[in-house]
């Protein structure tokens, strides 16, 4: 068995357990390779099987692709202002120490001993890609990271983490 296939199960089991709203959090993660604050920053407006965003990391625009069953259910749930409103104030939009507790939650859970957190997903996303194209400059451009050192980290993580 591939690890890749290990560590998607494990992920899997881990969206399972988490909050409806923070697992809705996560597939947008692994769909898109953003980062946690880059997805809380979504407006409903941009949601779209096809998104242009600005990483506020970087700053650099990216163009990410979203399932359309996924856009539905971001839609569903949102507020007017936010794709991911807090469950406390819908004119602001939920906190990523929320969304990685959750997951930090599912994780201890599943007794699971990889150390799992937001950027996991990130991680995750870079596995998929390196599976899928085996060309580790695809993935670097998809990340949109400076150097390829970085890129090797994300895209061997679940050999790296023995999976």
């Amino acid at each position: 068995m591939r690890t890749g296939v290990v560590l998607d199960r494990k992920l899997e089991l881990v969206l399972a357990l988490l909050m409806p709203a923070n697992a809705l959090i996560a597939r947008t993660m692994l769909a898109t390779g953003l980062r946690v604050s880059d997805v809380l920053e979504l407006k409903p407006e941009q949601i779209k099987p096809s998104m242009r965003v600005v990483e506020r990391k970087t700053g650099k625009p990216r163009r990410v692709y979203l399932p359309p069953s996924l856009c539905e259910a971001i839609l569903k749930q949102a507020s007017r202002e936010w794709a991911f409103p807090s469950p406390c104030d819908p004119m602001k939009h939920r906190s990523r120490c929320t969304v990685w507790k959750d997951i930090k939650r599912a994780q201890r859970a599943c007794r699971f001993q990889t150390n799992l957190g937001t950027h996991s997903m990130r991680k995750a996303y870079a596995v998929k890609l390196m599976h899928r194209y085996g060309d580790i400059a695809k993935v670097q451009k998809a990340l949109q990271h400076e150097r390829p050192e970085v890129t090797m980290l994300y895209a061997l993580a679940d050999k790296l983490s023995g999976a």
